[in-house]
């Protein structure tokens, strides 16, 4: 991690959000940002790199014409990708988005053969598992935004119900990136408190099913997704990486075993540092749990079952 070089390909408001709440906190030396739509990369670059004259440190950003620039980089944020639209299937969905990936991918390999790569495209957790099959890189180094971004969700919720605590509440969310993931209540502590001390389990359901439901809560008012959350839960990823903080976040990542599952990427909390996800912790979990689980890693093998039986990856 000698240059701090961060490349973001998909420069919509996912990714300059990202961009932006890097380059506020300072964390790198350089961002490059590549979007396949005209212009966009370079109009963000420029308004980016204006407002960082007023960040603690500042930040060299670019826009890269082609993604040859964006190359040499310690990490590669992918966040291109299409939307669900209107008549789209899930397998439409599928297909188009990992040919998408496909094509990026190839580019990080050629440019960034070193970097460590954060996939956010949905859907996430196959995304991250087509690129741990077309790099064939150490697992490590392929990382998928999931509990960070649900994790805070699940700390807004909390701390909405109990008016205290903000900055204070450890959360875990494991499982998918999407309609199974799994909250888990009982790992939760406020400060050094267990949540359950602090909430019934009516209470704590509803804050489950709301976490689940966060992203669309948005739609809901927006008419679009968010993206300061994710944008700044992907900004606290590269930091970890960049800063070897040995942080603890749940992560989707490629398991060889753990959990008594093989060869699919799913959310468990991992170790990242300089290196990527450089630990997967295998925490004990209750029957339910499992069974949840075990629904979580089935949803992501039918994604991936999909592109295998339209040989994807042949």
């Amino acid at each position: 991690m000698h240059r701090r070089k961060v490349g973001i390909i998909g420069a919509g408001a996912v990714g300059a959000t990202a961009a932006y709440s890097l380059s506020m906190m300072g964390t790198c030396n350089e961002i490059v940002l590549f979007d396949i739509a005209e212009g966009v990369a370079k109009g963000k670059a420029i308004d980016i790199a204006q407002s960082s004259h007023y960040a603690p440190n500042s930040t060299i950003i670019t826009a890269a014409e082609n993604p040859a620039d964006v190359n040499e980089c310690d990490i590669v944020v992918i966040t291109a990708g299409v939307p669900r639209k209107g008549e789209m299937t899930r397998e439409d969905l599928l297909m188009i988005n990992a040919k998408i990936m496909k094509s990026v991918v190839e580019d990080v390999m050629k440019y960034s053969p070193e970097a460590v790569i954060i996939c956010v495209s949905n859907p996430l957790d196959v995304m991250t598992y087509v690129i741990h099959k077309m790099t064939g890189w150490e697992r490590s180094r392929i990382i998928g935004l999931a509990g960070a971004l649900d994790g805070a969700r699940m700390a807004y919720q909390i701390y909405n119900r109990l008016g205290y605590g903000a900055g204070q509440i450890g959360t875990l969310v494991i499982g998918d990136h999407g309609q199974n993931m799994i909250p888990l209540p009982q790992k939760v502590q406020v400060g050094d408190v267990p949540v359950d001390e602090l909430l019934n389990r009516e209470e704590m359901a509803e804050i489950v099913e709301r976490t689940r439901t966060g992203g669309a809560e948005i739609v809901k008012y927006l008419g679009t997704s968010g993206y300061y959350a994710p944008g700044r839960a992907i900004a606290y990823m590269v930091e970890a990486l960049l800063n070897d903080s040995k942080i603890v976040v749940s992560s989707s990542v490629l398991l060889q075993g753990e959990y008594g599952y093989n060869d699919i990427s799913v959310g468990v909390p991992v170790i990242l540092g300089k290196n990527g996800a450089e630990k997967i912790i295998e925490i004990e979990l209750d029957e339910e749990t499992q069974a949840k689980f075990k629904i979580s890693v089935e949803g992501i093998r039918e994604g991936i079952n999909i592109l295998k039986s339209n040989q994807f990856f042949e």
